[in-house]
């Protein structure tokens, strides 16, 4: 018990050093999705550092577990991962949305580690039916992940995707929704009410779960209760913070497509620091 309560505590830590080192990355670059990357951090440490079946040394292992950010305007997380974990070096985060850089805005297949392009949203979901499909035809163990985010969910191709996973019985296929109530445009119920959103995914012949978004721990244990229902495709609603670490831009619509001024990083960097001397979680 207490070497994994060790653990938690390096992930939770992990999680405050990506948030420090993404949002220095959206300030250099002087754009970036600041407030939905802050959200997800926590669900992408749980699965890349603890969760998933990958090798950094060799991105297309066949039997690697695949993930996809639907969600592609959140890349800046996931670049900072990836280049953590030594999918390429960490120095190329400096050239993020620079001229020639292929850290693009969204994520890219030149990036090893990166499964598919995406951005154009709605479209993640689909392609992981269809890396879940192939990976029970051709009898692989390996599962796929995928990444949405609340406001993806008012395409059409997303509830195409959840139709045809309850169709053919992909309980290698685990969906997770960054359920942080904000798009750019606003409260997603304003925009497009979601609610009951667990009912929904229950109807399309989904195991629907419920979790704190925000807390590594709880994310981890349910990752790895995961398959829990044979035969059918697995959603976890992770209920999410917008802007998650940093109190200004907390919860705010403003941060999905805002970079920090300068002594907006100052002030965002020491408040993790402060967190990460006091040994204390987000």
């Amino acid at each position: 018990m207490e070497i994994f309560l060790d653990r938690i505590k390096f992930l939770k830590n992990k999680a405050i050093q990506i948030r420090k080192e993404l949002l220095q990355m959206i300030y250099d670059a002087k754009t970036g999705h600041t407030g939905g990357s802050l959200s997800s951090v926590d669900i992408l440490v749980s699965l890349y550092y603890e969760i998933m079946k990958i090798d950094p040394k060799n991105p297309k292992w066949k039997s690697r577990d695949r993930f996809i950010l639907s969600k592609g305007h959140s890349v800046e997380g996931y670049y900072t991962i990836l280049a953590d974990l030594g999918f390429f070096l960490k120095d190329e985060l400096k050239n993020f949305c620079k001229f020639n850089s292929r850290l693009i805005g969204h994520p890219s297949v030149k990036i090893p580690g990166v499964e598919m392009n995406t951005g154009a949203l709605g479209h993640g979901l689909s392609v992981a039916v269809g890396m879940a499909l192939a990976g029970k035809m051709d009898e692989k163990n390996y599962k796929v992940y995928v990444l949405m985010g609340d406001g993806e969910l008012a395409e059409g191709s997303i509830w195409e995707g959840a139709m045809a996973a309850g169709h053919y019985k992909l309980d290698n296929l685990i969906g997770i929704i960054d359920r942080n109530h904000l798009q750019i445009s606003g409260n997603t119920e304003n925009i497009m009410s979601l609610e009951n959103l667990k009912e929904k995914w229950n109807s399309f012949g989904w195991n629907v779960l419920v979790e704190d978004g925000n807390n590594i721990k709880k994310m981890i244990d349910i990752f790895k209760k995961i398959p829990i229902a044979k035969e059918k495709p697995h959603l976890i609603i992770a209920n999410t913070i917008k802007g998650k670490g940093v109190p200004f831009i907390e919860n705010d619509a403003k941060w999905h497509h805002k970079a920090p001024n300068q002594d907006q990083l100052k002030e965002a960097l020491e408040i993790l620091d402060s967190l990460l001397k006091k040994g204390l979680n987000i």
